[in-house]
C-alpha cells in the first residue's frame, strides 16, 4: 500500500487506474489552459509569514460555511460525471465528506441521483443546479433537493456557453463512454475500474434520465443537453430561480465585483469566486487573484467562498487569510476517489486538513477564525496593474 503524504500521491495512482477519457475530463482546462495552470501557480506567489515562541497548542480548524458547522472550511465542489471516475462515485464522496464533517455538493450532471445520495447518507448535502431553460425541470429539481433534505442550493452561473475543452472533444467524452477502438483499448488496461462499473447499475446521468421530458436514454440525453442551457440568462432569470428555492442559496461562478453585487441583490447567501477550474473562459484571472477586488466590493454583506486551484491545506489557509469564508476542492478529491474510492476521498481530506492545521500553527495561530492577511506576504501587483 503506497504511503500518501500529499495530493500529488493520489493523483499518480488516479492516473494509472482511471480511463484516459475521465482523467482528461478532470485534468484539463479550455483552449490553451492558461487559466487552468495559473489557478494553482498564483497561490505560490503568496508567501506565508512564520512566527515563533507563540502558543500553538490545542489548535482548531473548525468554522462555519453559510451557518453550518464544518470541521474545516473546505467543501467538496460539484463535479460532473463523478460516478464515472469510480463506481457510485458521488455516494462514496458524499459519505467521506459526511464522516469528515465537511459539506458535499452534488452536481446536476452526476451519475448517482439526488435520491441515491440521500438514501446512502445521513446528513444533508448541497445541491448544485445549472441555469436551464426548462422551468418544469428546474422546479422539480429544486423540489427533489428539498425532499432529499438538501441544506443549500448552488446555482452555477458561468456555463451559459461551453468553453472549448480540446481533450474532451478529442476523446469523445460521454457517460457511459462511447466504445471506440481507442477507448476500448484504454479501458481494457483499467481492470479494477471496469469491474467496479460492472458491479453498479448507475452509469447514466441519474438526475436527468427519466426526469427531464423526453429523456429516456443516452441518445435523447445528448439532444436535451444541447438545447437545455440558457444562453439568454440574466439576473431577472436568476431571481426566478431564487423564488423556486427558499433555502440557503450560493451563487457560483463570480469573477467580477459588479457580478458579486448583482448576486447580493438577488438574495444569495454566499457567492463562490470561481472560473470553473479554468474550464470556461481561458485567459481570465485566477480565482485567488480575482478574490480581493470582490471582497472589497461586497464587504461583509455576503459570505464569499472560493474554488479553482486549491490543491493543498496551504492553499486553503492562504484563501482564508485573504478573506474568504470557505473554499471548495474538486480535482483534489477526485484524484482520491479515482485512486481508492471512498477511502481515497477521506485521505485527500486528511492530507489537506493536516497541511492546514500545521501551517496555521507555524504562522502563529491556534484558531482558524482568527487568521487574517497578517500571515501573508502579498506582492504589490498581485491583483495586476492594469490600464
Amino acid at each position: 500500500m503506497p504511503v500518501i503524504t500529499e495530493i500529488e500521491d493520489l493523483k499518480r495512482i488516479y492516473r494509472r487506474r482511471v480511463p484516459r477519457m475521465f482523467y482528461d475530463y478532470c485534468e484539463s482546462g479550455s483552449w490553451t489552459e492558461q487559466t487552468f495552470r495559473e489557478n494553482t501557480s498564483d497561490f505560490d506567489k503568496l508567501y506565508l509569514r512564520q512566527r515563533v515562541a507563540i502558543d500553538m497548542a490545542d489548535r482548531s480548524t473548525q468554522s462555519q460555511m453559510i451557518g453550518q458547522d464544518v470541521s474545516m472550511p473546505v467543501a467538496l465542489a460539484p463535479v460532473g460525471l463523478t460516478g464515472m471516475q469510480h463506481h457510485d462515485g458521488e455516494i462514496m464522496a458524499a459519505k467521506a465528506a459526511e464522516k469528515f464533517g465537511v459539506p458535499y455538493s452534488l452536481s446536476t450532471m452526476s451519475i448517482c441521483s439526488i435520491e441515491d445520495v440521500a438514501a446512502n447518507t445521513s446528513k444533508p448535502f448541497w445541491m448544485q443546479v445549472y441555469t436551464l431553460k426548462d422551468d418544469d425541470f428546474m422546479q422539480r429539481l429544486f423540489d427533489r433537493a428539498k425532499d432529499a433534505k438538501c441544506s443549500a442550493a448552488i446555482i452555477t452561473v458561468d456555463l451559459q456557453l461551453l468553453g472549448q475543452r480540446h481533450k474532451d472533444l478529442k476523446n469523445g467524452l460521454s457517460a457511459p463512454p462511447k466504445l471506440t477502438p481507442a477507448s476500448v483499448a484504454n479501458m481494457m488496461t483499467k481492470v479494477q475500474w471496469g469491474l467496479g462499473m460492472l458491479s453498479t447499475k448507475r452509469r447514466f446521468f441519474g438526475n436527468i434520465v427519466g426526469h427531464a421530458k423526453g429523456v429516456t436514454d443516452p441518445s435523447s440525453l445528448s439532444t436535451w443537453t444541447a438545447q437545455a442551457f440558457d444562453q439568454s440568462l440574466d439576473w431577472d432569470r436568476i431571481r426566478q430561480f431564487r423564488k423556486m428555492w427558499d433555502g440557503p442559496l450560493i451563487i457560483k461562478g463570480i469573477m467580477d465585483p459588479r457580478d458579486a453585487l448583482q448576486a447580493l441583490n438577488v438574495g444569495a447567501d454566499a457567492i463562490v469566486v470561481s472560473n470553473h477550474g479554468g474550464r470556461q473562459l481561458d485567459g481570465a484571472l485566477s480565482s485567488i487573484r480575482a478574490l480581493p477586488a470582490i471582497l472589497d466590493a461586497v464587504g461583509d454583506k455576503i459570505e464569499v467562498h472560493i474554488d479553482s486551484g486549491i490543491r493543498s491545506g496551504q492553499d486553503v489557509l492562504k484563501a482564508i487569510a485573504m478573506g474568504a469564508k470557505g473554499t471548495y476542492i474538486g480535482r483534489a478529491y477526485v484524484y482520491g476517489l479515482g485512486a481508492m474510492g471512498q477511502k481515497g476521498v477521506a485521505q485527500a481530506l486528511e492530507v489537506i486538513h493536516r497541511e492546514l492545521d500545521v501551517s496555521m500553527g507555524l504562522c502563529g495561530h491556534r484558531d482558524l477564525n482568527g487568521v487574517n492577511r497578517d500571515i501573508l506576504m502579498i506582492p504589490k501587483d498581485f491583483e495586476g496593474n492594469w490600464q
